[in-house]
């Protein structure tokens, strides 16, 4: 493990500003650049550029809100702390309308740090066991931007007051902004339809975002926590490419497979992964 932690550092120090920040910037200013374009293609009242308009809102906020609160909750959008919590801010509260405390903690304090170990970090969180296979996969998942501020709004009550008000403010300042941009640019006659297309193109990209955080790690072994195994091990179940080669070059397991192999998994034993209980894994032979 140290010897796979130096290797990472030296590959950080070594890396230029750009290659550590620039390319994650560049597609965030670049959403956010397109996204007053979506809103004035919601001005036509042609099909066409109607639907351009909520593919582009949509592949803008889903930039924006997953890739930008995700770098976020890692503190790896600038070297400044400040700054990085002032992004955290804006990633996950207003544009993912989350909390960013919880957030943070939930991804990087128990989803890195368990990973796949049962009720820590193991990527159950979404599982609605009385909903039918198909249900839940193509159809629940649209429900995401409804679920996700009602999930935040009751995670923030052991918080300190000013957080609970900052979080409730900034979630309501990114969804009324968008209402506000819908009504006066886009020429929407009611905010409650505002709303409503504010739901259709944040919902656009919801079901392969939950299908890439449920497949990623559900239906791989699962762990205990007194009985879980080393984290050279644990990394095995979702790291990037510097760890996964140094895996593949010293003969440890690393797990990798296609989205549509994972998606025909997922359907064929639901049942088996998401209404039973997932049965743990024992760790003679893994290590």
């Amino acid at each position: 493990m140290q010897e796979l932690t130096s290797l990472v550092q030296k590959v950080t120090r070594s890396s230029s500003w750009w290659e550590r920040h620039g390319v994650d910037w560049a597609w965030l200013i670049l959403a956010l650049c397109a996204t007053p374009a979506g809103f004035v293609l919601l001005q036509s009242e042609c099909w066409l550029p109607l639907c351009l308009g909520i593919l582009l809102l949509g592949t803008a906020h889903t930039i924006v809100s997953v890739k930008g609160s995700h770098l976020a909750s890692h503190s790896s959008l600038s070297q400044s702390r400040s700054w990085n919590k002032l992004w955290a801010v804006l990633f996950i509260e207003v544009c993912g309308s989350f909390t960013a405390e919880v957030a943070t903690h939930q991804h990087v304090k128990l989803h890195h740090a368990y990973t796949n170990i049962i009720g820590l970090g193991d990527s159950s969180t979404w599982k609605a066991p009385f909903f039918p296979r198909y249900i839940y996969l193509f159809i629940l998942p649209l429900a995401v931007p409804i679920i996700t501020p009602i999930v935040a709004l009751g995670l923030i009550q052991d918080l300190p007051g000013l957080v609970v008000l900052r979080t409730v403010c900034t979630i309501s300042l990114g969804m009324l902004l968008n209402c506000w941009l819908l009504v006066t640019v886009s020429g929407f006659r009611s905010l409650f339809s505002a709303f409503l297309c504010m739901l259709l193109y944040k919902a656009l990209y919801s079901i392969p975002y939950i299908h890439v955080n449920i497949f990623q790690h559900i239906g791989l072994a699962m762990f205990s926590l007194d009985k879980k195994p080393k984290r050279i091990y644990q990394m095995a179940y979702g790291v990037k490419a510097i760890v996964s080669n140094y895996l593949k070059q010293h003969n440890l397991p690393y797990n990798e497979e296609s989205y549509l192999s994972r998606l025909r998994l997922f359907i064929d034993k639901y049942q088996q992964l998401m209404v039973d209980a997932p049965s743990l894994t024992e760790l003679v032979g893994i290590q």
